[in-house]
C-alpha cells in the first residue's frame, strides 16, 4: 500500500530571520516534522526564506558596491544562496531529531528552479520589497538599471515582481526522491524564479510566492496533504475587527466565496487559501490544512487549525 503524502510549507516566523535565531527556529521545527515522519508520512518540505534573502541581497550588494572587481548579486542568485544555507540547516536539524528517535532516513536539500511566464501582469505590478533603505541619489541608480523602487521610512527600498510559478524544473529528481521514501526540501522561498530562453534559464528578478510554490509541488507529487505553517492557528473571518472569526473547515466553494469578498489580506492569508483551493481542484481526496506550528499535530488529526476539504 503506498504511504501518505504530505507538503509541509513552513512560513518565516518558523525559520528565524538571522543565522543563530534560525538554528534555534529549527530545532523547534525539526520535531514537528519529525513526528509526521515517525507516523509514516512521505514528507516533503517547503520553506521561506523573505528575512535571509533580503540579508543576503543587502551583504552581496554591498560587498560589490565597496570592492572593485566584485559584482552585485541578481535575485535569482541570492534565492539559491538562501536555499542553500536554509536547507544546510534544516536538513540537519531533521536528520539529528529523526537520529535521537531511531529512524535512519536520507534528507536532501534540491536546489530547485521555478520557471515563471515572463509576460505575467505581476511584472507591471511589483509588490515584494527587498533589501536596505536606500537614499533618493541610489535609488535614482537602481531605476536607470531598470529595477523598480519605493518610497519608505527614511528613503526608498527596492520592490520586485511576485509572478505565479508556472513549472518545477527539477520535479524528476524531486518525484525520485519521494518514490524512494526520503524526506525532501525544495522550492525553498517559492523556488529560484527563472524563466525559459531557448535552451537556457535565465534568473528572473522576481520572488515566487512559497505557498503558491509549495501548492504547485504538492499537485507535482500527487500529495494527500498540503500544510502551510504560519503565524496563526486558524484562518479568520473579519480580521482584526471585533467580529473577528475563526474557520474551522470550509469546502472549496466556501473558500472561493471568501476570496471573492476580499476576506484575506493580498500578502498573508491569500496566496495560502488561493495555493489550497488550487492543489485541492487538481485532484480527489485531498486536503488542505492553514494552522501553527504549534497545532499541526493537532491539525493533521483534524483536532485544531482550518482544514479545506
Amino acid at each position: 500500500m503506498a504511504k501518505k503524502r504530505i507538503v509541509v510549507a513552513i512560513g518565516h516566523k518558523d525559520m528565524g530571520t538571522n543565522l543563530p535565531e534560525q538554528k534555534e527556529a529549527v530545532v523547534r521545527t525539526a520535531r514537528t516534522i519529525a513526528d509526521f515522519i515517525q507516523d509514516g508520512w512521505q514528507t516533503a518540505i517547503v520553506h521561506s526564506n523573505a528575512p535571509q534573502v533580503g540579508m543576503i541581497h543587502t551583504a552581496m550588494n554591498e560587498f560589490g558596491r565597496q570592492h572593485d572587481g566584485y559584482s552585485m548579486a541578481p535575485m535569482s542568485v541570492c534565492s539559491a544562496m538562501s536555499q542553500g544555507y536554509i536547507g544546510y540547516d534544516l536538513q540537519n536539524g531533521i536528520r539529528a531529531e529523526l537520529i535521537r528517535r531511531g529512524i535512519y532516513k536520507p534528507v536532501s536539500t534540491v536546489l530547485t528552479q521555478v520557471t515563471v511566464d515572463p509576460y505575467d501582469e505581476a511584472f507591471y505590478t511589483p509588490v515584494k520589497v527587498i533589501g536596505r533603505v536606500m537614499t533618493e541619489e541610489e535609488a535614482r541608480e537602481e531605476e536607470a538599471k531598470g529595477n523598480h523602487v519605493t518610497p519608505v521610512e527614511g528613503g526608498y527600498r527596492r520592490i520586485v515582481a511576485a509572478p505565479r510559478p508556472v513549472a518545477i524544473v527539477e520535479i524528476d529528481a524531486i518525484k525520485a526522491l519521494m518514490d524512494a521514501d526520503q524526506i525532501v526540501i525544495a522550492c525553498g522561498g517559492g523556488g529560484i524564479p527563472v524563466m525559459e530562453q531557448g535552451c537556457f534559464l535565465r534568473g528572473a528578478s522576481a520572488i515566487i510566492e512559497k505557498d503558491l510554490a509549495a501548492g504547485l509541488l504538492a499537485k507535482e507529487i500527487d500529495a494527500d496533504v498540503m500544510m502551510i505553517l504560519t503565524s496563526v492557528d486558524n484562518v479568520t473571518l473579519n480580521y482584526g475587527t471585533p467580529s473577528e472569526q475563526p474557520i474551522h473547515h470550509m469546502d472549496i466553494a466556501q473558500a472561493k466565496e471568501y476570496i471573492e469578498q476580499g476576506q484575506f489580506e493580498f500578502a498573508s492569508m491569500l496566496p495560502k487559501v488561493a495555493a489550497s483551493v488550487d492543489f485541492l481542484e487538481k485532484g480527489k481526496g485531498r486536503k488542505a490544512i492553514i494552522t501553527s506550528l504549534d497545532k499541526a499535530k493537532a491539525s493533521l488529526a483534524g483536532q485544531a487549525g482550518t482544514i479545506i476539504e
